[in-house]
């Protein structure tokens, strides 16, 4: 959280056009995470992707609760991962419009 608000070391990070969220984190909850991004008028209109291992409904039902933009399951072979990163980053980053502030 402290590099999406820049805040302390991360003063000077850029912003970010895409937010990948594991909802299995070591310190706080990924819909933790997610409530705290989309509660922040500066870091909300970021698209927030939900990129996990969780196939439960309630986690399902859950991010869409908290707006996140979509909800992916974390394929285990590697291969079937990284087609899955690059189709994200491909819809994501090249067909959807953003608005100017977060591609700045």
């Amino acid at each position: 959280m402290a590099f999406l608000r820049r805040e302390g070391f991360h003063a000077l990070a850029p912003r970010p056009n895409i937010i990948l969220l594991d909802l299995n984190l070591p310190k706080m909850d990924g819909h933790e995470v997610l409530a705290l991004i989309k509660e922040d008028a500066s870091l909300k209109m970021i698209p927030t992707v939900i990129l996990t291992t969780s196939e439960a409904e309630v986690d399902i039902v859950k991010s869409y609760q908290l707006q996140a933009n979509c909800y992916l399951n974390k394929p285990v072979q590697l291969d079937v991962f990284e087609g899955l990163v690059r189709s994200i980053n491909d819809f994501w980053l090249t067909k959807v419009k953003l608005p100017q502030q977060l591609t700045t």
